[in-house]
């Protein structure tokens, strides 16, 4: 399994998350949190997938469904990207963002086509899930996902590969 891609952003002075506005806009992540809680609760998953793309520049293929309560990262979900016929579970949290003390880090988020993950699973910045895939719930992705692999854990360890 291959290591996240991110980017690193070193910071002086106070934690980086103290200093997130000079990172990120003050009214990008007003407009990102509105649409993130209304969408949380929306079960039109059409709708759902409409306000991701038009509001947050969300990639999302045909047919993918994203279930209630889902927390998509409200400063940088532009940088999230979901296949066609996937399914992510219940009150799973994705990120493309991690503000630590002395840096913050960004990174890409791609999910394959035909993807599986199950509820309340975490996926951290810079983690790819090959098409096929599938998360078992509450598993920590810290680390891409090979395509067709079934995985689970905290920390995830592959558990089943084609």
């Amino acid at each position: 399994m291959a290591k996240r891609k991110t980017e690193r952003y070193p910071v002086q002075g106070p934690n980086s998350l103290w200093q997130m506005y000079k990172t990120v806009s003050f009214w990008k992540v007003v407009k990102c949190f509105i649409v993130v809680q209304l969408a949380r609760y929306i079960p039109w998953l059409p709708l759902k997938n409409w306000m991701y793309r038009t509001f947050l520049g969300m990639r999302i293929g045909e047919n993918t469904a994203v279930a209630l309560m889902v927390m998509i990262d409200t400063m940088f979900p532009e940088r999230i990207s979901i296949g066609s016929n996937t399914i992510i579970g219940y009150n799973t949290t994705i990120l493309a963002h991690e503000y630590l003390i002395d840096e913050y880090r960004l990174g890409n988020v791609k999910i394959g086509s035909g993807v599986m993950i199950g509820a309340n699973s975490t996926i951290l910045p810079g983690v790819t899930i090959g098409d096929g895939a599938v998360v078992s719930a509450a598993t920590l992705v810290n680390q891409d996902v090979p395509p067709g692999a079934f995985v689970g854990g905290n920390p995830m360890r592959i558990i089943r590969q084609p």
